[in-house]
């Protein structure tokens, strides 16, 4: 290991900036003669949009235009699309309903806008989009995902008769049918994975700039994957030619999957800017992000579980029913469908598993992909079954566990997952030694002589990312490619460039990058710099998402960088006359092995670019580029512990203890993944115990709207977390890295409810498990912990 490099505890490079206040956000960006935007937006969940009148609007100071959504459809900008197909296990083809940036004649959901206004400032924007008068006819509103099917609901789309999109299936229903006819044992759930809104530090922001003398647009956007961002704008929303069109997403704070799509102010913006020749910046409030940004999670689910006598899972059987909300967003169908039903087989070897999933419309802001994207739902239907079984079964949670584990690989799961790599064991019994499983029962007397209620719960999750290769997920009805793009430029001085299409949005990869490029080239790490996130400077990359920039990314740069390295020993060996095979790079030095002659790296590559003295055939400079595509998914997994005391009194609960032992393959900066794997735990917390986002069922208005109705996780909430890993090498990719950014949300959910419902012997349960759900699960009387077998 460098100094600096793979395995390295380097502190982010990229913090300077931001702890001093000079990051660089949509915001802060500023062009000449730049306007404000304000959205109108409808208050009413379900209404026909009747007449727009601006005229006192267009009359108010600094107000300089304003444009609704009938102007936007004369001028032929293109609906905001689904780009995943989904078929419905008869054939048919997902039903997608029209989404217009400003909706001309139909709101399906509050704050959908109708009508933009561009002023001289935000104020007056502000203030006059409030008085653009809109004739509204409201019209009845369903929330409620479990009742979108039924009889006489309102109907959302015309393409999606009784709101359904799609009634998908994996697996082998006859299968799993019979084997839960024969089981010695059957548990029965009904799970739902409650409503999150995404709270990314920074809210969305689009500034849009038009260049008539050159026919060119600018965006500058909170985006996660810009290259994607301009792809879909230029040739499905008929907003600018692609190679007309930059779009540049500069410091984002955070996404966590809700900056990845393409959302309708972006598109209303470069339209806007062409339109009336005016560079227009928009950024949302807070509360326009708790009502348009892309919500996370809300499945309603019914699973089986069947066991043998020797406790072995013998099938298992899923009905989920999945929100959409009002549209489909950019990669929605495949999070409740490819990123959750194929990982429904756990740690577990399970022989037969049949998953149906219906998707559903409803008047509530769009659902796409949130930190983890299906792998949450799946991790929290499987360990929420385990742990159950185990106490139904009276064994222990861990040996249920254990009895299940899968232990050979390569492992052909029933629904396409093919693992390549684990020791599931490995992580179990690093989490219970960690935690002191085995003492627990004496801190739960100890609890009990102080008045509380103490419980534990486990959670063995396992997640698929580096989404590839490109050829699966095509013929799973992706859109596009998932591979990675990377150019390493060594400068004639010796330092570096490495332009990735993989963007950060607080992942550290201007430390973790540079690290992998110190480690293969013997460079300092403040000799390399990291550029992503301008489509003008960048070659086509498909961003960050599903904890793919270190497996995917990474690897595209560790394929560059092999070019780099053969290119440099081959000049090298020419120009110490030495063979190829016996030049070594490492600490700032370009040498022969085993002897004394050796040239300084920046001495090498001036030599490539002065090309005085290059081997016949070699053209001058130092520069080579990768794509890569994975060859599979990788499969990140672990083992977490959390141990709680609930007041009987108040039903809060308190999270005295949380243990997280995570296998991600080789780690390049120990320090990034705990900070990774931390926030990670803090959403997944904030879920089980406090986040849900609530609509009311007959007018569709959002009521958990802001921070006074939406509980966040805050520091006093959390327990200073144990976290480890374990090691098992991802054959899948050239470094063996398998990721980190999802884990904690992962796992989490599971672990923390699975302790309460041990505190309170309830397992009738409902996250989030605030105090008053849990005070009331006190007094409702135990749902029984025990079942007799069926």
């Amino acid at each position: 290991m460098a100094q600096n490099g793979i395995g390295a505890r380097v502190a982010r490079k990229e913090d300077k900036r931001f702890i001093t206040g000079k990051g660089r956000y949509v915001d802060d960006m500023r062009v000449a003669g730049m306007k404000h935007v304000a959205f109108v937006r409808s208050p009413y969940a379900h209404a026909k949009v009747g007449g727009i009148n601006a005229e006192q609007a267009r009359n108010m100071p600094g107000v300089l235009a304003v444009l609704t959504g009938s102007e936007l459809v004369a001028d032929g900008i293109g609906n905001l699309i689904c780009g995943w197909m989904v078929h419905s296990k008869d054939g048919t083809p997902m039903n997608m309903g029209a989404w217009p940036a400003l909706a001309p004649e139909v709101v399906r959901f509050v704050g959908q806008a109708v009508a933009m206004v561009i002023a001289e400032t935000r104020g007056e924007a502000r203030d006059a989009a409030d008085v653009v008068a809109v004739e509204w006819e409201e019209l009845p509103a369903i929330t409620d995902p479990a009742k979108a099917l039924g009889e006489g609901v309102p109907q959302l789309h015309p393409e999606a008769k009784g709101n359904l999109i799609y009634d998908w299936e994996i697996g082998d229903k006859a299968a799993a049918d019979k084997a839960l006819s024969e089981a010695a044992h059957v548990t029965r759930m009904e799970i739902v994975n409650n409503r999150l809104v995404p709270n990314a530090m920074e809210p969305r922001a689009a500034l849009a700039q038009y260049d008539a003398a050159d026919d060119h647009f600018t965006l500058w956007t909170t985006s996660q994957n810009p290259h994607v961002a301009r792809l879909v704008l230029s040739a499905f929303y008929n907003v600018a030619p692609e190679h007309k069109l930059r779009v540049i997403a500069p410091d984002v704070g955070g996404g966590f999957g809700s900056k990845i799509f393409i959302y309708p102010e972006e598109v209303a913006c470069l339209w806007a800017a062409r339109k009336t020749g005016l560079a227009v910046k928009w950024t949302g409030d807070r509360s326009e992000a708790f009502l348009t940004d892309a919500h996370g999670r809300d499945h309603v689910t019914v699973a089986e579980m069947a066991f043998d006598a020797n406790n072995r899972i013998t099938a298992f059987k899923i009905d989920t029913i999945a929100n959409f909300g009002a549209y489909m967003s950019l990669f929605s169908s495949s999070v409740p469908t490819y990123l959750y039903a194929t990982l429904l087989s756990g740690q577990y070897d399970i022989p037969t598993i049949h998953c149906n999933v219906r998707g559903v419309y409803t008047n509530t802001a769009p659902v796409d992909a949130y930190r983890g994207a299906g792998r949450p739902e799946a991790t929290y239907v499987v360990e929420r079954m385990m742990e159950t079984a185990a106490r139904e079964l009276g064994v222990a949670p861990p040996e249920l566990r254990r009895t299940n584990f899968i232990r050979e690989f390569p492992h052909q799961t029933p629904v396409i997952m093919n693992y390549d790599a684990g020791d599931y064991e490995a992580s179990l019994s690093a989490a219970l030694s960690a935690s002191d499983y085995a003492g627990f029962g004496e801190r739960k007397a100890e609890a009990a002589r102080r008045g509380k209620l103490r419980g534990i719960g486990l959670s063995c999750y396992i997640e698929a990312c580096g989404i590839a290769p490109s050829q699966a997920v095509g013929s799973l009805g992706a859109g596009v490619g998932l591979w990675e793009s990377a150019e390493v430029r060594v400068n004639p001085v010796g330092t570096i460039e490495v332009l990735t299409g993989s963007h950060s949005h607080g992942q550290g990869h201007e430390t973790t990058f540079a690290q992998l490029v110190a480690e293969r080239l013997g460079v300092p790490i403040d000799n390399v710099s990291i550029v992503h996130g301008d489509t003008d400077k960048v070659q086509f990359g498909m961003g960050t998402y599903g904890s793919r920039s270190g497996a995917v990314g990474m690897s595209a740069i560790s394929k560059a960088i092999d070019k780099v390295e053969a290119k440099a020993k081959k000049l090298a060996a020419h120009l110490l006359e030495a063979a190829e095979g016996d030049i070594e790079i490492a600490d700032g030095e370009v040498r022969v092995a085993g002897t004394d002659k050796k040239l300084g790296w920046h001495e090498v590559c001036l030599a490539a670019y002065t090309a005085h003295n290059l081997p016949e055939g070699m053209e001058p400079g130092l520069k080579e580029g990768a794509f890569y595509d994975p060859a599979n998914f990788t499969f990140p997994a672990g083992a977490y512990v959390c141990e709680v005391e609930v007041d009987p009194d108040t039903g809060h609960t308190e999270i005295v203890q949380f243990v997280a032992a995570d296998d991600f393959g080789r780690v390049i900066n120990p320090m990034i993944v705990e900070g990774q794997v931390h926030g990670g735990i803090a959403q997944g917390v904030g879920q089980a115990i406090l986040e849900g986002c609530i609509y009311d069922a007959e007018s569709g208005q959002l009521i958990t709207a802001s921070y006074n109705d939406y509980a966040m996780p805050r520091a006093h909430d959390l327990p200073s977390f144990k976290v480890s890993t374990t090691e098992t090498i991802c054959p899948s990719n050239p470094i063996g890295m398998k990721g980190c950014g999802e884990a904690g949300a992962i796992g989490t959910p599971p672990a923390v409810i699975n302790a309460i419902t041990d505190a309170i012997d309830n397992n009738d349960l409902s996250m989030p498990a605030t105090p008053e759900k849990v005070w009331r699960a006190l007094r409702a009387g135990a749902a029984p912990m025990r079942q007799a077998a069926e």
